[in-house]
């Protein structure tokens, strides 16, 4: 394998906004309007990247524990902020909080695993490896705890009648939500599962792709892109099943009473 990797010059990256102009017209010619929304996205996603991979040279020239631990305490803060954005809705505080908690504990965890145990790197907080891996958990993270979120808010308010009516008849808030709980994690996880059913015939993870890209040999860069799918797949559930386990406690009352 070549070891070596075509720079992409500015005027080469320049060339593919063009896909952006075209997608405009699209828009335009049906009548859409989403011009300042497409427009706005692009130009976030360009100055978030740039500005990230300034930092990340930083971070890489200066590798350091407390410099790394930072990196995966914004990335984990900006995925809770942007999972409850998500949600469609009001949620409580407390129900909040619980997001916060199982993203920490779903997220983070797991991350920790496979970067130490799995894959052994030393020291562990090798931000060539930490940041970009954590990213990829988090973010997979993020998407299914956003979509459990939904889920739950939206079953709780349209079964609110069922619940109540299995309350009178002596089901504990566990028993009554059972169904509610099952359907959440299911709706959650099952966009992830559906991802790991194509990948490597319909699609090319962007993590392998990257790899081959850079020259490393394809075999490596699949084992390589099996165990993130398996640590996205482990730390989804975890941080998912976390959330609406606790996350349904918080439509109840202490005496059992639905809010």
């Amino acid at each position: 394998m070549n070891a070596s990797i075509m720079n992409l010059s500015i005027l080469q990256l320049s060339l593919a906004y063009v896909f952006i102009f075209i997608i405009l017209l699209i828009f335009k010619s049906r009548g859409i309007r989403r011009e300042r929304q497409i427009l706005l996205a692009a130009l976030r996603m360009t100055l978030q990247l740039t500005a990230m991979g300034y930092v990340l040279m930083f971070v890489f020239d200066n590798p350091s524990w407390w410099l790394t631990s930072i990196m995966l305490l914004i990335m984990v803060s900006f995925a809770v902020y942007n999972a409850i954005k998500r949600v469609k809705g009001d949620m409580s505080k407390e129900l909040q909080r619980t997001m916060g908690v199982a993203m920490i504990g779903g997220a983070v965890l797991p991350t920790v695993f496979f970067i130490v145990i799995v894959l052994q790197v030393r020291p562990w907080f090798e931000p060539q490896y930490m940041i970009p891996i954590s990213g990829m958990i988090v973010g997979n993270c993020m998407t299914g705890i956003s979509l459990g979120a939904n889920k739950l808010c939206d079953a709780m308010a349209e079964k609110r009648v069922m619940i109540e009516n299995s309350l009178m008849l002596g089901a504990s808030p566990a028993q009554a939500a059972r169904e509610i709980i099952n359907d959440s994690f299911d709706s959650a996880i099952l966009p992830t599962m559906n991802n790991m059913l194509t990948m490597g015939i319909v699609s090319l993870p962007g993590m392998m792709t990257g790899q081959i890209l850079s020259g490393v040999f394809p075999l490596t860069a699949i084992k390589y892109q099996i165990g993130i799918m398996l640590a996205i797949l482990g730390a989804t559930a975890l941080t998912t099943i976390l959330f609406v386990m606790l996350g349904y406690k918080t439509f109840f009352t202490a005496d059992h009473r639905l809010r």
